[in-house]
C-alpha cells in the first residue's frame, strides 16, 4: 500500500511542469517566517469563531457553535477590502532572450516569480486572477494549477501590455515585463488599470547583458524575431551611450510608478529569485495592509 502511494505521488510530481515545481520551491523557501495576512472584517468568507463580547451585535452570534459549550461565540468573516491580486506577465518573444551571463530566460524567470507570488498569496488566503482571462479571482491549488497551465503552455505573442479587461475594484495588479515597450504605452496601460480601481507593482525583468552591454569587437545584434538587425564594427564604442540610455529608461519607469502610487522593482536574471520574491511580497503585503 505504501509503495503504491509513493509511486502515485512520484507520478503526480513528475507530471508537474518544471517551472511550477521551481515556483513552489521558491515560495516554500520564502514562506518560512511569513505569516498569513488575513484579518477579521467585512466580507463573505468565514474565517474563525471567537468568544462573544459585549460590543458584538446579537445577530452575529453563532448559536450552533455556542450550543457546544457554555460560552457564546460569534462567527468572524475575512476582511475583503482588497478584492484580489491581478497578475500579468509579458508574453512577447523578446522575453525569451537569455545571455551567457544568465541562467534562465527573462520569460522563465518572470513565470517562476509570477507563480511563486501566486502560491504565497494563496497560502495567505488571498485570491488571484490573470488579467484578460475570463475567470473570476479564486484561491486554492486549482487556481494555482490553472494559472500555471495558462502561463507555461501559452505560446509567445505580442501581448506586452495588459489588455483592457474587467477587473475587481480595490485590488492590486502585479505586472512582470522587461518593459521595452514605449514609455507612453506603459503609462497609458497603468492609467487604464488605475481607472479600473487597481493599485499596482511593476517588476522589471532584466538580462545582465541588457544592462551591462559586455559586447566587444564586430557584433551583429538581431531581434528574437529577426526583423531588426544592427551591425557594429566596435561594439564597445557605443557602450557608454547605451548604458546611459538603459539607466535613464529604468529611472523613468521608477519615476512613473512612484507618480502613480505604484511600486517598482528591478530584477536581473543573474540574481537570486528568492530575494526578488521577498521584496515583491513585502510590497504587495504592504498594500494589502493599507487596504
Amino acid at each position: 500500500m505504501t509503495q503504491t502511494l509513493r509511486e502515485d505521488a512520484e507520478r503526480a510530481a513528475g507530471a508537474l511542469p518544471p517551472l511550477l515545481v521551481a515556483a513552489e520551491r521558491l515560495s516554500s523557501a520564502v514562506s518560512l517566517g511569513v505569516h498569513g495576512r488575513r484579518k477579521a472584517g467585512i466580507g463573505e468568507s468565514f474565517w474563525q469563531f471567537r468568544r462573544y463580547q459585549s460590543e458584538d451585535a446579537a445577530q452575529n452570534i453563532d448559536w450552533r457553535q455556542s450550543a457546544r459549550s457554555q460560552n457564546l461565540y460569534v462567527r468572524e468573516r475575512e476582511w475583503e477590502a482588497a478584492e484580489a491580486v491581478w497578475l500579468w506577465r509579458d508574453a512577447t518573444a523578446g522575453m525569451r532572450y537569455h545571455s551567457s551571463g544568465a541562467t534562465t530566460t527573462k520569460a522563465d524567470r518572470a513565470t517562476v516569480l509570477t507563480l511563486a507570488l501566486a502560491s504565497l498569496l494563496i497560502r495567505g488566503g488571498e485570491r488571484i486572477a490573470l488579467i484578460g482571462q475570463d475567470r473570476p479571482p479564486s484561491t486554492g491549488r486549482v487556481a494555482l494549477n490553472r494559472l500555471a497551465h495558462v502561463l507555461i503552455d501559452s505560446a509567445p505573442g505580442d501581448a506586452a501590455l495588459p489588455p483592457e479587461a474587467p477587473v475587481t475594484k480595490n485590488s492590486q495588479a502585479v505586472w512582470f515585463s522587461d518593459f521595452l515597450s514605449p514609455l507612453n504605452d506603459i503609462e497609458t496601460a497603468m492609467k487604464r488599470l488605475a481607472r479600473a480601481g487597481l493599485s499596482g507593482h511593476l517588476v522589471h525583468i532584466i538580462d545582465p547583458a541588457e544592462q551591462d552591454f559586455p559586447f566587444t569587437g564586430r557584433t551583429r545584434f538581431e531581434s528574437i524575431e529577426g526583423a531588426l538587425t544592427a551591425l557594429f564594427g566596435r561594439a564597445e564604442s557605443v557602450r557608454d551611450g547605451y548604458r546611459a540610455r538603459f539607466k535613464a529608461h529604468g529611472e523613468a519607469l521608477s519615476t512613473l510608478a512612484r507618480r502613480m502610487g505604484w511600486s517598482y522593482l528591478a530584477h536581473r536574471t543573474d540574481k537570486s529569485a528568492q530575494a526578488a520574491l521577498v521584496a515583491l511580497y513585502a510590497h504587495v503585503g504592504g498594500d494589502r495592509k493599507k487596504g
